[in-house]
């Protein structure tokens, strides 16, 4: 009962924090010229298809399910359960083909794997609907669409036989999910589908999550089509976003503290922020902007391409929960400069290593076909620390390291932008035909 009720004032000072800051943000970068913005390699791109008056914003009257809300569109989905190797069981789902293609999928088309971000969920890539969701298109394309959900998330929070309420269900980090968790899915994607290789999509923590695995588990870099990076998040030493940095300074304590308290669980999602994310975020809701400025202060300002009208669904599903030592682990980074594994302090570090400092990562091991995609106004992922981490894949196949055309871009419109599609996704799709 305590942990719960520290939950709910910590989310109700967050919420008064949110509102103060509302007229403290900084004003937004200037909008690039629509020539800037959409006519970027265009003979590379698709169209977008037409969205009937029936797939408007205002579809939804309560908070849809990932499954309802595919299904609403008229596309098939399917859920698959995973097991890793230490028992997590996590939920993926499918959409195995688009609405043009009647009983299945293109014969000639490949499995496109989508990994979310932290306290994100598969939500993240159809929440805005068929016009400009990344797994809408890809369906509709002909393509095998499977998303990912990371342990600890509102569809992965179960075990074989540890209850997620207890403390030792939390202890993870991202480093788990690129050892366990996306191995676990590649495995079960290609059991059930006879597919050895396919592409991957990532998102900031899915990107973090896809370099553990190919550097520490290099065979899995032959499964590996082509991997794109979406906001890659590896090294973090030049991040803007004011919650990290405030964070880091203090990040020992805070790790001590949450193992104290038992908050091992990181805004998790439960029916009170689903609803009021749905409720409190509507266009007729005096708090609307405070909702708009939960996002910019994480990811960057961009108020142009915040599609206000599909708040709701967004905070409905986001935060999906996490373990606090995921949040931990990337203010280790940004205090250390390095992209490495969790520090355990000291003498935990010399059980767990052998070593007083944690070991980096060997991204050299990394040989898969890798298109880095990054944005000048991501507090995440900082421009600088995106061309560090393309100068260490030095055994990497790198496709291209690629500038969203639009300078107020932030981390998190690369999922939700009102134009994701012209500036992001259309790109995203031209390079999977390419290798496809």
């Amino acid at each position: 009962k305590y942990k719960s009720k520290i939950f709910a004032m910590l989310r109700i000072l967050l919420f008064v924090a949110l509102a103060l800051c509302t007229q403290a943000l900084p004003a937004e970068s200037p909008a690039e010229s629509p020539a800037e913005i959409f006519n970027v390699n265009p003979e590379n791109f698709v169209e977008l298809p037409e969205l009937s008056e029936a797939e408007g914003n205002d579809k939804f009257t309560r908070f849809p399910t990932v499954v309802e809300m595919i299904q609403s569109y008229g596309y098939p989905v399917e859920s698959h359960q995973v097991q890793t190797a230490d028992g997590y069981l996590l939920t993926m789902h499918r959409i195995p083909y688009g609405r043009a293609h009647g009983a299945g999928p293109a014969p000639n088309k490949n499995v496109v794997f989508l990994q979310h971000g932290l306290l994100c969920s598969s939500a993240d890539w159809v929440v805005i609907g068929p016009r400009d969701g990344l797994a809408y298109l890809l369906a509709d394309r002909g393509y095998d669409i499977w998303m990912g959900n990371a342990r600890g998330n509102t569809w992965s929070r179960n075990h074989t036989h540890i209850n997620p309420d207890r403390s030792a269900f939390w202890q993870f980090s991202w480093h788990e999910i690129g050892i366990h968790d996306i191995p676990a899915m590649i495995d079960y994607v290609t059991r059930t589908t006879g597919q050895q290789r396919m592409h991957y999509v990532g998102h900031s923590q899915g990107t973090t999550s896809m370099f553990i695995m190919l550097s520490e588990r290099p065979e899995y870099n032959d499964r590996i089509i082509l991997a794109q990076a979406l906001a890659p998040v590896a090294f973090m030493s030049n991040l803007r976003s004011p919650f990290i940095r405030a964070l880091s300074p203090h990040v020992n304590a805070v790790d001590m503290w949450t193992s104290l308290l038992g908050m091992h669980e990181f805004l998790p999602s439960d029916s009170m922020m689903q609803m009021g994310g749905y409720l409190l975020c509507r266009d007729e809701s005096w708090f609307q902007e405070v909702c708009a400025n939960a996002l910019f202060l994480i990811g960057g300002f961009n108020s142009e391409q915040l599609n206000r009208t599909q708040l709701p669904l967004i905070m409905a599903n986001a935060p999906a929960g996490s373990s606090s030592q995921q949040l931990v682990h990337y203010a280790q980074l940004y205090n250390s400069g390095h992209f490495r594994q969790f520090d355990h302090g000291l003498i935990g570090n010399w059980q767990q290593y052998g070593s007083f400092t944690p070991p980096d990562y060997p991204l050299d091991r990394i040989t898969a076909p890798i298109a880095l995609h990054y944005s000048d106004n991501d507090w995440l992922a900082a421009v600088s620390d995106v061309q560090h981490l393309r100068s260490q894949l030095t055994n990497a196949e790198i496709v291209g390291l690629f500038r969203v055309p639009l300078a107020a871009f932030n981390h998190l419109d690369f999922l939700w932008a009102i134009d994701v599609a012209p500036l992001l996704n259309l790109r995203v799709i031209s390079f999977i035909d390419r290798y496809n």
